[in-house]
């Protein structure tokens, strides 16, 4: 069974090529990505903070959190 990754963005041009580059190049057989628009869905804020994301593009897989880019700070999310 695939580990699960997540890959928080706000929906900025530095997200969206983030998320088109990277996040769509896991093998689906090692790792099943889950996208999470956090600009759409705030209710999920909390739990990228308690992951370790500060800002977005984030991607967490195996308990580690990645910045990838900087497009925006999670509290500009709020």
């Amino acid at each position: 069974m695939p580990s699960t990754a997540t890959f928080y963005h706000a929906g900025c041009p530095v997200c969206v090529a983030a998320e088109q580059n990277i996040a769509r190049a896991f093998d689906p057989n090692r790792y099943q990505v889950e996208v999470v628009h956090l600009g759409q869905d705030k209710s999920r804020l909390g739990e990228a903070r308690a992951a370790g994301a500060q800002s977005v593009p984030a991607l967490v897989m195996d308990g580690q959190v990645y910045h990838i880019n900087f497009g925006a700070r999670l509290a500009d999310l709020e």
